[in-house]
């Protein structure tokens, strides 16, 4: 029995079948990055995402404007400016905050659902309610824990701006507490979606 010629030109067919597969796939991921993610949302889910999307979008150019800014005046002309990395890393946890939220949002958090995909309907049902109110008790225990950390050390000022610390260590509070109310909302949604027969 005779295999392909490995002096002929063209590929292989299993060379071609892979290639052809990852031309698929880079298709699908572009279409998938490209589009609407809140098609089927409401007009009140969608305004409240383009907000967070709004805020996430201004504090990460403010986090690039410092950061080249800084890098430029101190590669450029021997200055830097001092207070720069400060300001970058107490403006990191509003980003990681809102990037976060709005992922719950959407529901783009990244979970394993291999098994409970393969569990009779009224189970994976049950799962999932529990891991909603499981996510929003505990980001609410969250908020509440850093509202007592805000409490004890938000007055503290910064070393070079002298901007109360509160202002950026309150990201924690207000993302944690944004991130339990978006699961309980997922619950209440879950729960009024019809029940699968299984």
């Amino acid at each position: 029995m005779s295999g392909p010629d490995p002096h002929s030109d063209g590929p292989r067919p299993a060379q071609r079948l892979d290639a052809e597969m990852a031309t698929r796939m880079d298709e699908a991921t572009k279409a998938a990055e490209l589009s609407d993610p809140d098609i089927g949302a409401s007009a009140i889910d969608r305004a409240i995402n383009r907000v967070a999307e709004v805020l996430g979008v201004a504090v990460l150019a403010v986090l690039l404007a410092l950061v080249f800014g800084n890098a430029a005046g101190r590669y450029l002309g021997g200055n830097m400016i001092v207070w720069a990395d400060e300001m970058v890393i107490s403006l990191m946890p509003w980003l990681g905050m809102l990037g976060m939220f709005l992922s719950i949002r959407r529901r783009q958090v990244i979970r394993i659902e291999y098994f409970v995909a393969n569990m009779p309907p009224r189970v994976a049902r049950a799962i999932l309610l529990f891991a909603d109110v499981m996510s929003a008790a505990v980001f609410l225990y969250l908020a509440v824990i850093s509202l007592q950390y805000v409490q004890l050390f938000g007055a503290d000022k910064t070393i070079y701006l002298r901007i109360p610390t509160g202002w950026f260590s309150s990201a924690m509070v207000i993302g944690a507490a944004a991130a339990g109310l978006a699961y309980a909302a997922h619950f209440v949604r879950d729960f009024r979606k019809p029940r699968r027969a299984g």
